[in-house]
């Protein structure tokens, strides 16, 4: 009996102990990251039977639990991605929307300052210093329009050397984490299956930093390996094998990062797939943000710079002579894909008559074996197309035209990217101040006598509009002459035709006769005449510069539908609007993410006030059964003494 009562006692003593030595090992690892809480269970020996009955035989440890939930985790993991993805990318989207949208240093006060000065030159149009002035707003607005260029180029630097550095240490935690499930199979092999759960804590930690990093999935594997997946299913990480991520180069363009994975040899580009984590804010911030922001600030740069050269062709500098351009931007950029097995090559440029269509959109130009396709490459969509691609007829889409030259074969792929190079390539033309053609290069009114006095009888009315690209300069005019029995103008001159005129419906209207617009009001008497002239007075004439003045509320962008202020006002509302919702969404996944990590250490974490109770109920339990060990002892004692008398 002494015997049975010794062998079951023992057992609950080395059953405490290790009870003990558990509880401890909790205790000390309470501050440890990814520390699973771990528990013994404890199981009855099997019992003996005697005459009386069956006697137990002690305790045994039936195996050391480690307190986890797959769900939990994986809820954790979910939260800790789109929180990590957020958060970066609120980051970045707020330093470009301050970027942008700084009242002093971005491009609105530079457009405000620039035709503000124009206004001014409209009033004091001879005035040297006035155009001096203009000249030295236009350069600050040249000189805004690249410096905030040159800083999203910077920050798109930025951006690749970030992306370099993730993919380093998403490749780090995928071969720690192969090296992990070697280590796990290997333990429990050894172990005869038995879990090893310190291991696991340390995988499940270094997959918990990886979905930092990047959206993972994962697949566990009978022998207790883990699978980790990326993307839309590309394998990571297979048992013991991991397959690294490399940063490569786009087929169009050499500066543009993407990012592949290398398996069985080979490299695939996956970017398009990769979501959630750093990595995918850092793609979602370039292509959403980034460039469409560059994108936008070249259109503004590249629809200005036509429209101002327009007007200011059209008017007369101090010399009296036609106006030249003021600015100048780069063409849109064009880019054979590496892949291309054809001989034809792109050239892309601006469609000046219809550069108000322009949007902020890359393309693609597809060639199928016998037709062009042009697609947005933010959404895909097929984009229509007039024309036949040659020099004398180019393809026409979106204020663009396009010349192919060369033989294309089938699946032949170019990239155009129309206004992204024309912010930073914006140039100022013109140098001296008596080059800005602020007059009017005609003058148009009534007919007057020697005297200089009206003749018109009538109360009608000519107004100059301006002239536009058919106009050429005036040798001697052109006389308009009304003829009241027909209702129309008749001219002579350097032009000749007629025009209704109707007064009772038509007077206000807008009519245009040799690239000459004009408005006419009031009611003409028969044989009353107006003459389009040469200006003689170059200097005195604001005619042009109130035109140039007038862009800037002229909508000349969005398919003639806002004005340069307004396509820069919308795109700092989207980047604001954008930056507000990133930094919503990082506050609501940041608390999705604490309450996953509350529901994590509510199971898993160490609670030291239930740690220090177990302890204290194993000690007592182990003071207890010592005080059997004794007992039986004593017991063993005197059944010797017995014996031995």
């Amino acid at each position: 009996m002494a015997v049975g009562l010794l062998g079951t006692a023992a057992s609950g003593l080395q059953a405490f102990q290790r009870a003990i030595a558990v509880t401890g090992n909790n205790i000390s690892n309470a501050n440890t990251e990814g520390y699973s809480r771990q528990r013994v269970e404890f199981g009855t020996r099997p019992s003996s039977f005697s005459g009386q009955g069956y006697i137990g035989n002690g305790v045994n440890i039936e195996s050391i639990n480690r307190l986890f939930d797959q769900f939990t985790v994986d809820r954790l993991r979910d939260t800790t991605s789109t929180s990590s993805q957020y958060e970066t990318l609120f980051s970045y989207a707020s330093r470009i929307s301050d970027l942008l949208g700084d009242p002093d240093a971005g491009l609105g006060a530079g457009l405000e300052g620039f035709f503000r000065s124009i206004q001014d030159l409209a009033d004091n149009p001879s005035s040297i210093p006035v155009r001096q002035l203009v000249l030295s707003e236009a350069d600050s607005l040249v000189g805004r329009t690249r410096n905030l260029s040159l800083q999203l180029d910077s920050m798109r630097d930025e951006i690749t050397n970030g992306l370099g550095t993730v993919v380093n240490e998403i490749n780090s935690l995928s071969a720690g984490i192969a090296d992990a499930n070697r280590n796990i199979v290997d333990a429990m092999t050894q172990g005869a299956g038995v879990v090893p759960n310190d291991l696991l804590d340390k995988r499940d930690t270094m997959i918990n930093r990886l979905s930092e990093l990047v959206s993972v999935r994962t697949v566990a594997q009978d022998d207790g390996a883990v699978n980790v997946f990326v993307g839309s299913g590309q394998s990571l990480v297979t048992r013991f094998l991991s397959s690294p991520l490399e940063v490569t180069q786009n087929g169009f363009d050499v500066r543009r990062a993407e990012i592949s994975i290398i398996s069985g040899g080979s490299s695939a580009e996956i970017t398009e797939n990769l979501t959630g984590g750093k990595l995918g804010a850092l793609l979602d911030f370039r292509d959403q943000m980034l460039n469409p922001a560059a994108n936008a600030l070249g259109r503004i740069a590249a629809t200005l710079a036509f429209e101002v050269n327009r007007q200011q062709n059209l008017g007369m500098d101090l010399d009296g002579q036609m106006g030249t351009d003021m600015f100048s931007v780069a063409e849109p950029l064009s880019a054979a894909h590496v892949a291309n097995t054809g001989t034809a090559s792109i050239t892309a440029s601006f469609d000046a008559a219809n550069i108000q269509n322009l949007t902020t959109s890359d393309y693609s130009l597809d060639y199928d074996g016998s037709n062009w396709t042009l697609r947005r490459i933010g959404d895909g969509q097929a984009v229509p197309m007039t024309g036949a691609g040659t020099a004398a007829n180019p393809f026409r889409a979106d204020g663009l035209e396009f010349v192919v030259s060369g033989a294309a074969a089938a699946g032949d792929r170019f990239q155009i990217t129309p206004t992204r190079g024309a912010a930073p390539s914006l140039t100022m033309l013109l140098t001296a101040p008596g080059d800005i053609a602020a007059a009017a290069p005609l003058t148009i009114g009534e007919a007057t006598n020697a005297n200089g006095l009206p003749t018109n009888g009538g109360s009608g009315a000519f107004a100059l509009k301006g002239v536009d690209g058919n106009f050429s300069a005036l040798s001697t005019g052109i006389t308009f002459t009304f003829d009241a029995a027909t209702n129309q103008f008749n001219y002579t001159g350097d032009a000749t035709g007629s025009f209704a005129y109707v007064p009772a419906t038509d007077s206000g209207s807008v009519f245009t006769v040799a690239g000459i617009s004009f408005t006419v009001t009031g009611t003409p008497s028969g044989g009353d005449s107006f003459t389009a002239a040469p200006n003689p007075n170059g200097s005195g004439d604001n005619g042009n510069a109130l035109l140039l003045a007038a862009l800037q509320s002229e909508k000349t962008m969005e398919g003639a539908s806002t004005s340069f202020q307004g396509a820069y006002g919308q795109l700092i509302s989207d980047l604001g609007t954008r930056a507000r919702s990133a930094e919503i969404t990082a506050e609501a996944q940041t608390a999705l993410k604490r309450q996953a990590q509350e529901s994590r250490d509510a199971l898993s974490g160490v609670n030291l006030d239930e740690e220090a109770a177990d302890l204290i109920r194993f000690q007592q339990a182990y003071s207890a059964i010592a005080q059997v060990i004794s007992v039986a002892d004593s017991t063993f004692q005197t059944l010797l003494n017995a014996v031995g008398r």
